[in-house]
């Protein structure tokens, strides 16, 4: 794998990593507040800010994350899915389950 690609696919799931997976480990977490979100990335990023300002800063500091972040924010629901399947193998990730799906569920007040 080029190392182009492994770096796109580790920045992309420590995005994700950001919004989506919950603290314990479980065999599929579940992205659908995710997938059908329909925050816009300022709402996402203040969301993030709000509940976890550590993480917030450490994505926006990572232009690689911060964009792949802006990309899943501004795909369709089929597109952030396939975004999301892409780097749902990285089991380190698990631990931002919880941040992810509450930002998700919260976004929307921002």
């Amino acid at each position: 794998m080029r190392l182009t690609t492994r770096l796109m696919i580790g920045t992309a799931g420590a995005t994700l990593s950001l919004f989506a997976f919950s603290g314990i480990a479980s065999a599929q977490p579940n992205v659908e507040a995710i997938v059908n979100s329909t925050c816009t990335y300022p709402q996402v990023i203040a969301a993030l800010t709000d509940k976890d300002p550590a993480t917030a800063q450490q994505l926006t500091s990572n232009p690689l994350a911060a964009g792949w972040l802006q990309s899943l924010v501004a795909s369709p629901p089929d597109g952030r899915r396939q975004m999301i399947t892409q780097i749902q193998g990285a089991p380190e990730l698990a631990q931002y389950t919880g941040l992810i799906n509450s930002v998700a569920g919260s976004c929307n007040n921002y």
